[in-house]
């Protein structure tokens, strides 16, 4: 009878259909806590279990609402709120005297079999300790629908975490494709539950304003919609004459307002990008007189190419899309624009944008040459710093703080403003030389955007970032001064990403690898128990239909030509244990085919490469297929 009774619990376990016990489960906390020291046993979630809030301290009350709200979807439980101090249940609680290791936001969290205490010394660092208590839940937690036959059991455990960088941001480009208020709102519970707390929100570009200006109305009566396209940005049609701009959207005052709420119940400051002098085609769309070349019919760009980029990196632009800055009128337009802004967001920095801006067409306006020579500006460089400075000034009367791209640096830096650093590191190195803020977040390390797997199985962008380059990184280059270093950040910009579904491809798991980077001491950090924290929390999101990429495990091919001209295969992964096999003779293959071991030679008149990764004789990664011309292309010179 034992015998029969084990045999079914292996079958069980086998297929999926028994839940793990709490202590079979590893703990697979993202980002990676500065201390972990597991114990024995488990606590159980039950109907029963109480919420322990101290009397007298309603920001902890909301916090305790706020868990009820995560906990109560899968469970069917509504845990009732008590006064803290009892015997069991989950106790939230602030010190008494502040624990000097912990900071504004870290915490300590401590679970036996009869009770589990998050500490903290701010109410931000009670809400990080209840992240890490729903990821230490089986991932059925994660359940938008009640969930039978799961065990809701908690590991005893010791954990004491602080973060590395008080920055630890996500941008979200919503001018190239527009995301509705509940979809931000989403995008911010997803930032939240990993320990991010800067949502940097990219609000306006050449292909749509979408925040509403009340006193420069045309900003979304015009600027906020374009003429539809689906293809390839960059290469879409421009608008047809009469054609009329029916894609797009804004956010009104009130879905601001309740959306910065919202980010700030999830301890998430907003910091709002107005994108100024470059990428103002929608505003100049509405407002034509902004540019130097006062365009009547400059439209809200749909994708299509207006620029030509040469091969030393410098750009022409078909189009103006720059604001004037040798206009007296553009300053009074952006005073209104920043007027409104810094009322609906209570964060200190406002990110003025200044990348990329083209100037050309400052070089032959006559304005912009008369102040040239009124100021004695020997480039135009120090005219678009003329221009950062009277925003930065705009700002400081709002009582903000100017952050912009490492543009902003060129012809002279503002006094007071932050530099973000995207081009590299160059930028911040030289910011924080110059003793002022940083936020690193330089491409291709923190560009969500970009391909994250082999070319041949991604949507094509430009460039490639894998999981693995992201995790390596670090925001403290050597030579900086990490005194004025803020913390990190990934940005996704959108051209190539119409969808939530394909935004979610793209930042899940890189944004994994960016909280730890940003947030875990460098110290604790490790790739390969990182990638099974990944697996563990791809299983999360299979629970929250949440979508993500598995480019982890598909093979990197590189490609050479040997002596006697035949293509020469090499393949390698960045997840260890897998196995890849392949063919050469267009069939497809699987587990029972010929397993790679070693550098691989095109065979003659072979017109098709395909390779697979299995991870535990199972499927892991995606098949690709390369044609011999596209290998050829890939040969290294």
């Amino acid at each position: 009878m034992k015998r029969v009774t084990l045999l079914i619990v292996t079958f069980l376990l086998m297929h999926g259909q028994m839940p793990l016990a709490a202590q079979e489960r590893p703990i697979s906390l993202i980002p990676e806590p500065v201390s972990v020291q597991p114990g024995k046993g488990v606590f159980v979630l039950t109907e029963a279990t109480p919420i322990g809030v101290p009397s007298g301290q309603p920001e902890v009350a909301r916090l305790a609402t706020y868990l009820t709200s995560k906990i109560s979807p899968a469970t069917g439980f509504t845990p009732k709120t008590t006064q803290s101090g009892g015997d069991g249940g989950i106790q939230l609680l602030l010190n008494a005297k502040p624990d000097t290791r912990l900071g504004a936001e870290g915490y300590t969290l401590e679970a036996t079999t009869t009770k589990v205490t998050i500490a903290a010394n701010n109410p931000a660092g009670l809400f990080y300790g209840m992240q890490t208590l729903l990821q230490l839940l089986p991932k059925e937690i994660e359940s938008k629908t009640p969930v039978r036959n799961v065990k809701w059991e908690i590991p005893a455990v010791s954990v004491t975490d602080y973060p590395r960088f008080a920055w630890r941001g996500l941008m979200l480009d919503v001018s190239r494709h527009f995301f509705t208020k509940e979809q931000v709102k989403d995008h911010l519970d997803h930032m939240a539950r990993y320990k991010y707390n800067r949502f940097h929100w990219h609000l306006t570009d050449d292909n749509g304003w979408r925040i509403q200006i009340k006193s420069l109305p045309k900003l979304t009566e015009v600027g906020a919609w374009r003429v539809p396209r689906a293809g390839t940005f960059n290469t879409n049609d421009p608008p047809r004459p009469g054609e009329k701009p029916t894609y797009g959207g804004f956010y009104t005052h009130d879905d601001i307002r309740e959306i910065v709420q919202y980010a700030k119940d999830r301890n998430i400051e907003i910091m709002p990008e107005i994108d100024v002098p470059g990428h103002s085609m929608a505003a100049i769309a509405a407002y034509p007189g902004l540019s130097c070349t006062k365009d009547p019919n400059t439209k809200v760009n749909p994708g299509s190419k207006f620029s030509t980029w040469h091969s030393n990196g410098t750009f022409t632009m078909h189009i103006d899309n720059t604001l004037n800055p040798s206009d007296e009128q553009v300053y009074q337009f952006l005073d209104k624009v920043f007027t409104e802004v810094a009322q609906l967001f209570p964060f200190e920095y406002i990110h003025m944008g200044g990348d990329e801006c083209y100037k050309g067409y400052w070089q032959k306006d006559p304005g912009c040459q008369a102040l040239m020579k009124k100021k004695n500006m020997k480039n135009t460089d120090e005219l678009q710093s003329y221009f950062s400075g009277r925003v930065s000034t705009i700002l400081k009367e709002k009582g903000k703080k100017t952050m912009g791209w490492d543009e902003i640096l060129e012809g002279g830096l503002p006094s007071g403003a932050a530099v973000m650093s995207w081009r590299g590191l160059k930028g911040g190195i030289e910011a924080a030389h110059q003793k002022a803020p940083v936020v690193m977040a330089p491409s291709p390390h923190c560009y969500l955007d970009l391909m994250q797997g082999d070319p041949a199985v991604e949507a094509p962008v430009y460039s490639t970032v894998r999981l693995k380059d992201s995790y390596n990184w670090d925001p403290i280059p050597k030579g900086a001064d990490s005194t004025f270093i803020l913390g990190g950040q990934g940005n996704l910009w959108t051209e190539q990403i119409p969808t939530v579904p394909h935004a979610q491809y793209m930042i899940w798991p890189r944004a994994f690898a960016l909280a730890e980077v940003n947030w875990s001491p460098k110290g604790r950090k490790n790739w390969n128990r990182f990638v099974t924290k990944v697996e563990a929390h791809f299983g999360r999101f299979d629970e929250a239909k949440i979508n993500y990429a598995r480019s982890m495990y598909d093979p990197i091919i590189r490609v050479k030509k040997n002596d006697a001209g035949l293509l020469v295969i090499d393949l390698s992964t960045e997840v260890n244990g897998l196995d890849l096999y392949y063919s050469f003779d267009n069939t497809i293959p699987n587990s029972y085919y010929a397993k790679y071991r070693e550098t691989l030679v095109m065979p003659e008149g072979a017109d098709m490469f395909r390779v697979v990764s299995y991870r535990g004789g199972k499927p892991a990664g995606r098949l690709i297929s390369l044609k011999t011309e596209d290998l050829t292309k890939r040969v290294r010179k």
